[in-house]
């Protein structure tokens, strides 16, 4: 086997051996004279076909239309007042729809919150809260059983005796709620005013 050594002192004669033989090559080396003008068979740069676009003799032929084509484009005109219709209608039925959502959104919000809120109620309800309940429940049940025999008792009296009792335990709650109330009944009242006053003049 050859070591490091002895493949260098290749490498180092093949070296040599290939200069010395470029020495002893000879060749005749011919520059071209400044004084010669150049011929009349060389080109300059921009007269080279890789630079200009050639003239194409390429002429456009128009293709006759066939049944097909005939066929697709009479469809088309027949098919496009559809289209045309169709596209109309859809624009109006998504107007109407955005009107509708944007009308009924605030009360879809509404109710989301109130049943969002009832349910976190219900989950963690205070203490007092299920005793009054019950005596709510069992104040419209004897309602209910005061009233037997008549429909209009049945009506006002577990009502009455529901709305006493809640009133009792929850005060804040209940003044609110006929506050409301009181304010409901001014508008109807003075709404029914109004209608009586104009039927009445209208005689």
């Amino acid at each position: 086997m050859l070591n490091s050594g002895s493949l260098s002192l290749v490498k180092l004669a093949t070296a040599l051996g290939v200069s010395g033989t470029l020495y002893f090559m000879s060749g005749t080396v011919i520059a071209a004279s400044d004084a010669k003008e150049r011929s009349d068979s060389s080109l300059m740069i921009e007269e080279l076909s890789l630079y200009t676009t050639p003239h194409s003799q390429v002429k456009y032929v128009e293709t006759e239309v066939g049944h097909v084509e005939h066929g697709i484009a009479s469809l088309r005109r027949t098919a496009e007042p559809y289209t045309v219709w169709c596209q109309e209608k859809i624009l109006y039925a998504q107007e109407k729809a955005e009107e509708f959502y944007k009308t009924i959104e605030p009360g879809i919000n509404v109710s989301i919150r109130t049943a969002r809120d009832t349910y976190e109620f219900l989950n963690s309800p205070p203490p007092e809260f299920y005793p009054g309940v019950g005596v709510v429940g069992f104040s419209g049940i004897l309602g209910l059983y005061l009233a037997k025999g008549c429909r209009v008792k049945g009506l006002l009296f577990p009502a009455g005796l529901m709305a006493l009792s809640a009133s009792m335990l929850y005060p804040q709650q209940a003044s609110s709620v006929a506050k409301v109330m009181k304010d409901q009944l001014f508008s109807w009242s003075s709404q029914g005013h109004m209608v009586w006053e104009g039927l009445w003049k209208g005689k």
